[in-house]
């Protein structure tokens, strides 16, 4: 191995070993260690070397069809060049003659093209194909350093949380490539935070300690693995004023657009349903999702809902344990489907994104404010522009009274008259 100075760098000069020949046209390489000291040259070299031949090795095995594989090879060749890896939308930006000076190292004294090398120097090698659940896992192998020192406690109590936030985001997004993520999956991941917010009474920080930990697992896998991926990670976060934030569907808005002719025609059957019998019940998406055939009584002489926990599944609190009359399109939803909604009831986290994103990208949000929790807003508001009373409307949104409950709030048939009134009609799409 010799360490040769060219201009004011040392470059690392070593033959190709015979048995690449067929991954490595060259038979020498130079390869700049970027440092004008001797002794920083000769520490470097070692790793220099080793990192060409883990790549020609990698193609010579085959294993550069794997996508993270492929892209170490084609950094240790565009380095055997004595050039760093771009991806191509990034030499978009290179000084023309930068450009120019990689499509040189590309030709042959014979005047034919390096199409080896081609992909390493030009950038066109794609990202790996690396699932949210993969990152975690190399997460954990790339920053032993942040739990070194640490017992098992500390170590089971430093995991847990980023544990927890890729579990939650992959129940409302999806176990998707990273490389594919959009800013529209992150917006569903907050969205869907701010409506366990509201239905939990949760703080805004807990929606945030999530979101950190999402950010920090997925930057410093692109980061330390080199991926190259422009993760739209920024202002996810929540202000304390968050949790207020809640803007009502217009009435006009429900009618015109969320229950127009085939709007909703492309989200799955049980997502519609919950989302449209929303509108005249007000409910909890986690509590429909919970529905089960004997909560959902319509051969009653009022047609009805019961929310209320059981064996397998708990509600906010007592007071969210009531029953809510069925009326309008809402009763239409239940009768298409009287045993509850299966699909949803063990993941009830992946509903909101599921709707979120499809209203978000058919433009069916009224406002980029709006989620899909904007709907029991608009019950409670029609209830209150109806003069329903206080306690009824408290009863059925399952919020507390504030004072000692007497009788029972004029009983279910009268609630379902007050309803009637407000019910917004419809055929269920």
């Amino acid at each position: 191995m010799q360490l040769m100075m060219r201009g004011k760098t040392w470059h690392l000069r070593r033959r190709v070993p015979a048995r690449f020949a067929s991954v490595e046209p060259r038979r020498e390489v130079w390869v700049s260690l970027k440092t004008d000291s001797r002794q920083q040259a000769a520490k470097k070299a070692p790793a220099v070397w080793d990192s060409l031949v883990a790549g020609w090795e990698a193609q010579l095995a085959g294993r550069s069809e794997d996508g993270v594989a492929r892209l170490e090879v084609a950094k240790a060749i565009a380095a055997s060049h004595g050039l760093s890896y771009k991806p191509a939308r990034d030499l978009e930006d290179l000084p023309l003659e930068e450009l120019l000076a990689r499509v040189e190292v590309l030709q042959r004294r014979d005047g034919t093209v390096n199409t080896v090398a081609a992909p390493a120097v030009l950038g066109t090698v794609e990202a790996p194909s690396m699932t949210v659940s993969e990152a975690l896992a190399e997460y954990w192998a790339l920053t032993p350093d942040r739990i070194r020192g640490k017992s098992a406690d500390q170590k089971r109590r430093w995991g847990n949380p980023r544990k927890k936030s890729i579990r939650n985001f992959i129940d409302v997004v999806g176990d998707r490539p990273i490389a594919a993520l959009t800013r529209a999956d992150f917006l569903d991941f907050r969205s869907w935070w701010l409506e366990r917010i509201a239905e939990e009474n949760l703080t805004p920080n807990s929606a945030n300690k999530d979101l950190i930990h999402l950010a920090d697992v997925l930057r410093t896998v692109d980061e330390l693995k080199g991926l190259d991926l422009d993760l739209p990670l920024h202002k996810l976060t929540l202000k304390e004023g968050d949790k207020a934030e809640r803007i009502p569907f217009s009435d006009s808005w429900i009618r015109e657009k969320l229950l127009a002719d085939g709007a909703l025609a492309g989200m799955n059957d049980e997502a519609r349903a919950i989302l449209v019998g929303m509108i005249n019940t007000g409910y909890r998406p986690s509590e429909a999702a919970g529905l089960t055939a004997d909560r959902i009584r319509l051969d009653h002489e009022v047609p009805h809902l019961v929310i209320a926990a059981d064996e397998t599944r708990q509600i906010k609190n007592k007071t969210s344990r009531r029953e809510i009359p069925l009326t309008g399109v809402s009763l239409e939803v239940f009768r298409a489907f009287p045993s509850g909604f299966p699909r949803y009831r063990e993941k009830p986290a992946s509903l909101s994104g599921t709707v979120n994103s499809y209203l978000r990208e058919n433009g069916l949000m009224e406002s980029d404010q709006h989620v899909m929790y904007s709907l029991r807003h608009s019950f409670e508001d029609r209830m209150l522009r109806g003069r329903i009373d206080e306690r009824i409307r408290r009863e059925l949104m399952g919020h507390s009274l504030g004072r000692q409950k007497y009788g029972q709030g004029g009983g279910l048939a009268f609630k379902a008259g007050e309803l009637a009134r407000i019910a917004i009609e419809g055929a269920f799409p």
